[in-house]
């Protein structure tokens, strides 16, 4: 990737509404036990953004038909787990990799999985544990990696989900297809609304997930995608910063499921004079930046906590935050899991790296609706939010991308 974009500040509409596109995590969930169902199932308002592509191309890999039209997908699934050989590539998706592996482990057959390096950085310790408590083999220990497959025992495993939930969440979207009904302990547990996702897209698919998971697979549904809480932050969060009123149709703050749609209520609390707050995000990981970017036009300072699982995602980004807010000239204390912002005024037109991190890109790009600033790579928001750049224009934003 590589290119600059420039946002600079421009005359905000006091009404507006954004089109977000559906959120990856319910697409991703539901295009994976699709693929496994019996019989056709049909996702409208699906994702279609890099990390659902990845998905889509490791399932037909699999032999899953699947036909996309605009945001419509159907999928003729398996009827059951896959079988191998197969070659699989998962990009830089978590959700590609770490649901994809608990589901090949429940089928037959030698499967090599590769992965983009940034993903390949990434751990995935706690869930190959489990998944060799179940008979699984594998060679290697990150992507890319070798998987022996024979089917999943079930029984009683135990989980590490306090780095990611993705660990717990993959496990739980095999079990229905192991040999035997599973019961999955944990102890502490990281993004905990990520595991409610989970569970109702299971029962999308035909599952109860509660207490100990049931033999049996997944039957055909329709199942209709919500938009991405996690990218409409970005434009409520434009709408704190512009003293306007966005609308995010078909998202329901009151409704969804989606835990990082509790940036609303952390945004309501700054008030419409952006007082500083202290919060615990540790459920809303993914949307920190998106405060941390408000943070300095609040006229008292800021404390995020619970943060400390996102040393391990796409980059550092407790680290990469707090250097981008250091090189805009704002002051900002950094702990193992905590970040306190303090008010200031961003140097205008300072040029910031995004670190092959979408929400790196998404999350400082609100800074421009203040002073100007330039990001690097700015296709970066492809993962997630291909059409980004445009949307954020809608906040009165004044935008520019070029090579």
């Amino acid at each position: 990737m590589s290119g600059v974009v420039r946002v600079s500040p421009g005359p905000a509409p006091a009404e507006w509404s954004v089109p977000v596109p559906g959120s990856k995590s319910l697409t991703n969930r539901a295009l994976l036990l699709a693929g496994v169902a019996t019989g056709p199932s049909r996702l409208s308002g699906a994702l279609i953004a890099d990390d659902t592509t990845a998905m889509i191309s490791c399932l037909r890999g699999l032999g899953v038909g699947i036909e996309v039209d605009g945001t419509e997908v159907v999928v003729e699934g398996l009827g059951g787990p896959p079988v191998g050989p197969g070659t699989l590539y998962v990009g830089m998706g978590a959700t590609v990799g770490r649901f994809l592996l608990p589901m090949l482990a429940a089928g037959h057959g030698r499967f090599e999985i590769d992965a983009h390096p940034q993903l390949a950085r990434r751990p995935l310790g706690p869930v190959l544990d489990a998944l060799r408590a179940q008979g699984a083999r594998f060679d290697g220990s990150r992507f890319p990696l070798v998987l022996d497959a024979h089917g999943l025992s079930g029984g009683e495993v135990s989980v590490d989900a306090s780095v990611s939930s993705q660990f717990l969440s993959g496990l739980m979207l095999a079990a229905p297809l192991a040999q035997a009904p599973t019961l999955l302990r944990f102890g502490a547990l990281a993004s905990a609304p990520y595991i409610d996702l989970t569970l109702a897209v299971m029962r999308a698919f035909g599952v109860d997930g509660r207490g100990q998971l049931p033999t049996g697979g997944y039957h055909a549904c329709d199942y209709a995608v919500e938009p991405d809480a996690s990218t409409a932050s970005y434009f409520y969060a434009a709408a704190a910063l512009t003293g306007s009123e966005v609308t995010v149709p078909g998202l329901d703050p009151g409704e969804t499921a989606q835990g990082d749609i509790a940036l609303v209520e952390h945004l309501a609390a700054m008030g419409p004079e952006l007082r500083g707050i202290e919060v615990d995000m540790s459920n809303a990981t993914d949307v920190f930046m998106t405060l941390a970017c408000v943070a300095p036009f609040c006229f008292s300072p800021t404390l995020i906590t619970g943060i400390g699982g996102v040393r391990v995602k796409e980059t550092d980004r407790l680290a990469a935050t707090t250097e981008n807010l250091r090189q805009l000239g704002i002051r900002v204390e950094e702990g193992p899991d905590w970040l306190r912002v303090f008010p200031g005024e961003p140097r205008a037109g300072v040029r910031l790296p995004t670190y092959e991190d979408h929400r790196m890109a998404m999350a400082f790009s609100l800074i421009g609706l203040r002073v100007p600033v330039e990001l690097e790579d700015p296709g970066v928001v492809a993962k997630t939010c291909p059409g980004y750049w445009e949307l954020l224009e809608l906040s009165g934003a004044e935008v520019s991308v070029w090579s």
